[in-house]
């Protein structure tokens, strides 16, 4: 067994396709292939069930991810630690992010990271708030920006702190019904088509649990999972959205109306337990912006 081998079953795993995983680890399929079958023949267990279709993890593959990326991830803190002591840091950061996140400049501190560290790879890539605390959690990521309805605070098992408490909007286009309107109520916004984050979801639980606290029933005719899809239906006036007031830029061609008794989000930052040495001095940064 080697990294290598390791490193090509969690691709595997996390791109559910040999191919997308050949090309993500930067090699051919047929090798990609042939260093797990390798792998599964030393551990005496198959790690996936191939289809034509689909590859999906087999009862020992699911066994296998979180110890696996605990080796990874001790691998690249063993290699931070070795450069640190040459004067430099190298390896990857991984930072995810929530589609509306405004109350930082997640790129703006990026820029300064890498003028300090310009060895260090950045991956950055959007997610649901869910997805990233598990990310985070499991080892894949570093730092994690999501948004939680308040009553959530209690879910976070992992270090973090609070960067800001909001109240959600209405947001709707010029010809709007409402467009005009100085405040809307839940019960109003409960009779005309809305927009939302899928159901189940951390961004969803925030006007699911106003609009029941309220004793309001209502129907989300557009379910997304990126906040320019939901931007995008407001505008064609197929729905009205409910965002952060935070997302609300000046001059933007949308109308954002203040709700009565208003649903609120917390915006959180979150990291490793055990952070490597360029998570480290990111997060560094990033609590010197939000002090």
């Amino acid at each position: 067994m080697n990294l290598k081998q390791i490193r090509f079953a969690l691709a595997v795993a996390q791109e559910q396709n040999f191919t997308r995983a050949a090309q993500r680890c930067h090699t051919v399929q047929s090798a990609l292939s042939h260093q797990i079958a390798k792998l599964e023949e030393e551990l005496g267990s198959t790690l996936f069930e191939r289809t034509s279709r689909q590859v999906k993890l087999t009862a020992a593959g699911r066994a296998f991810l979180a110890p696996a990326e605990k080796l990874l991830a001790a691998q690249g803190e063993l290699l931070d630690t070795m450069e640190a002591l040459k004067g430099e840091i190298s390896g990857t950061l991984t930072v995810g992010t929530i589609s509306t996140l405004n109350a930082i400049d997640v790129v703006g501190q990026l820029a300064r990271f890498t003028q300090r560290y310009p060895r260090v790879n950045i991956r950055l890539y959007v997610g649901m708030s869910e997805k990233l605390l598990e990310d985070v959690q499991q080892g894949r990521t570093d730092v994690a920006f999501v948004g939680l309805w308040p009553g959530d605070r209690a879910s976070i098992k992992l270090p973090h702190r609070q960067l800001c408490d909001e109240p959600l909007v209405a947001l709707v286009s010029p010809n709007h019904v409402y467009a005009q309107r100085g405040t809307v109520a839940l019960s109003e916004l409960a009779q005309v088509p809305l927009v939302d984050f899928y159901a189940g979801s951390g961004a969803r639980r925030q006007t699911d649990n106003a609009f029941k606290e309220a004793g309001i029933t209502r129907h989300v005719s557009f379910e997304i999972d990126h906040i320019e899809w939901l931007e995008n239906i407001v505008r064609r006036s197929l729905a009205v959205g409910i965002v952060p007031l935070s997302r609300i830029q000046a001059g933007s061609d949308l109308v954002s109306i203040p709700i009565e008794n208003a649903p609120r989000r917390q915006v959180f930052c979150v990291w490793q337990t055990t952070m490597s040495l360029a998570g480290q001095r990111f997060l560094a940064i990033s609590e010197d912006d939000t002090l």
